[in-house]
C-alpha cells in the first residue's frame, strides 16, 4: 500500500481540549446548540485539501481558516494578477505577482495564527493527485477547468475521500458533496466535455460576487462534514441563479452500471499527450513568436489581426493594431472576414478557443483561404507571456 492511501496518514491529531485562546476565538461556535466544544475540536483535528486558490478557493480558504480547521493544504501553481482581484478576495493589490498559495497562506494565518497551512506550488497531476488527496480528510474542488475537476473526482473516488464540489459561470453556480456511499461525480457527469465545448470564466465572464456565494456554501458543507453536524449535500445538487437569487435543488442518484475508477492512467495519458502537443501550434494555428515575426516583416500591411473577444475584454488589453468583431457576430456573418488575395488573417481571443471557432466559420465559407486564416495558439495569454 502506498503512503498516499495509508489510512494512518489521515488519523486525527492528538487534541483533547481547547486552549484559552481558542475558547475566546471560537466562542460563537461554542455557544451554538448542537455544535459546542466537540465539534470545534473535530475541526481543529481536521486536515483538508483545497484545490485552487482563485475565485472559489478565496472564500473557502478564508472561512475554513477562520472557522478553526487545523490543517489546510492548498495547491495552486498560479500567481496573483490584477484581473483576479474583483473575485479572489483572499488576495490584495500588494500581492500582485506573488504565488497565490503564499498570499492565501498569509491571509489565513492573519485570521487564525494557529492554522497549519501547507503550500503546494504546483499543478495537481496524475503523478501527485493520490498523494495529495490521501493525506487529508476532505477535499474542496475550487478549480476552473474540466481536466482538473475530473482528476480531483477520480483521485477522491480511489482514495475514498469525500469532495465538496463547486462550479461557477457568468451569473450561476452549483454546489454538491460527492462522498463514499453516495452518488459520485462521474455518476452525475460521466464524461468530461470536449475542449472548447463549454466556455471558461475567462472567456464567458463571471459576476465578481458569485464565487463568494458558492465558495461560502462550499465552506459551510466542509464545516458540517468535518464537525459532524447538520445534513450535508450528499445526493443533492444545489443550483443558484444570482440574477434572480433563486435556489433549486436536484436529487442525485448513483449509476449502478458505472465502472468504478481504479487508477489515474487515463489522466496520465492525457497529460502526456497535451505536453507532447504543447511546443508548437496545431493545424491552422500560429504561435506568438511566429506572429510577431509576421507583423515585423509586414511592410505592405498584408497581415490583418482580428480580435473576437467581447468589448469588456478588449478594454483591458489588446493587440495593436487589430480589428475587433465579437465571436457571435463573426459566426453569424463570417463572409466579410474572408481575407482578400495575398492577405493573411490572424484571429485571436483570450486563450485560443474562440479564435479557433471563428477560423472554422470563416474557412467553411471560403475553403480556398484556409491556408491564409490562422488562429493565435494560446491566444492573448500566450502573446502576453512572450
Amino acid at each position: 500500500m502506498t503512503a498516499a492511501l495509508d489510512p494512518a496518514a489521515r488519523e486525527p491529531r492528538d487534541l483533547t481540549a481547547l486552549s484559552d485562546t481558542q475558547l475566546e476565538r471560537f466562542a460563537r461556535h461554542l455557544s451554538l446548540d448542537g455544535f459546542g466544544p466537540e465539534a470545534q475540536l473535530a475541526l481543529l483535528r481536521s486536515r483538508v485539501l483545497v484545490v485552487g486558490a482563485g475565485g472559489l478557493g478565496a472564500p473557502v480558504l478564508t472561512y475554513l481558516a477562520a472557522a478553526g480547521v487545523g490543517e489546510v493544504h492548498v495547491i495552486d501553481d498560479d500567481v496573483v494578477d490584477r484581473s483576479n482581484l474583483h473575485r479572489q478576495v483572499i488576495h490584495a493589490e500588494a500581492d500582485l505577482g506573488r504565488p497565490k498559495t503564499a498570499s492565501a497562506a498569509a491571509t489565513m494565518r492573519g485570521l487564525h495564527p494557529e492554522v497549519r497551512v501547507v503550500e503546494h506550488r504546483e499543478r495537481l497531476t496524475a503523478a501527485n493527485a493520490l498523494e495529495r488527496v490521501g493525506a487529508v480528510d476532505l477535499v474542496l474542488d475550487g478549480t476552473d477547468n474540466y481536466a482538473t475537476r475530473y482528476l480531483v473526482a477520480d483521485a477522491c473516488e480511489i482514495a475514498g475521500v469525500p469532495v465538496v464540489w463547486g462550479a461557477i459561470l457568468r451569473f450561476a453556480g452549483q454546489v454538491s458533496v460527492f462522498a463514499p456511499g453516495g452518488p459520485l461525480y462521474r455518476d452525475v457527469f460521466p464524461e468530461r466535455p470536449e475542449p472548447g465545448e463549454v466556455p471558461s470564466c475567462a472567456q464567458a465572464g463571471v459576476l465578481g460576487v458569485l464565487p463568494g456565494i458558492i465558495g461560502s456554501l462550499m465552506a459551510a458543507e466542509a464545516i458540517k462534514l468535518l464537525s459532524g453536524v447538520g445534513e450535508p449535500l450528499v445526493g443533492r445538487l444545489l443550483s443558484v441563479d444570482a440574477l434572480t437569487m433563486r435556489f433549486r435543488e436536484l436529487r442525485l442518484v448513483a449509476d449502478p452500471e458505472r465502472t468504478p475508477v481504479t487508477d489515474l492512467s487515463a489522466h496520465a495519458r492525457a497529460e502526456a499527450a497535451a505536453a507532447a502537443c504543447a511546443p508548437g501550434p496545431g493545424p491552422g494555428e500560429v504561435d506568438a513568436a511566429a506572429l510577431a515575426r509576421m507583423l515585423a516583416a509586414d511592410d505592405a500591411g498584408r497581415v490583418r489581426v482580428l480580435d473576437v473577444r467581447e468589448d469588456a475584454e478588449r478594454l483591458l488589453e489588446a493587440l495593436d493594431p487589430s480589428d475587433h468583431v465579437p465571436l457571435g457576430e463573426v459566426l453569424a456573418a463570417p463572409t466579410p472576414h474572408v481575407p482578400g488575395p495575398g492577405e493573411t488573417l490572424v484571429v485571436y481571443c483570450a486563450a485560443g478557443v474562440r479564435s479557433a471557432r471563428a477560423r472554422e466559420a470563416i474557412v467553411a465559407v471560403a475553403p480556398e483561404a484556409a491556408g491564409r486564416v490562422l488562429s493565435l495558439a494560446g491566444g492573448l495569454d500566450a502573446w502576453t507571456r512572450g
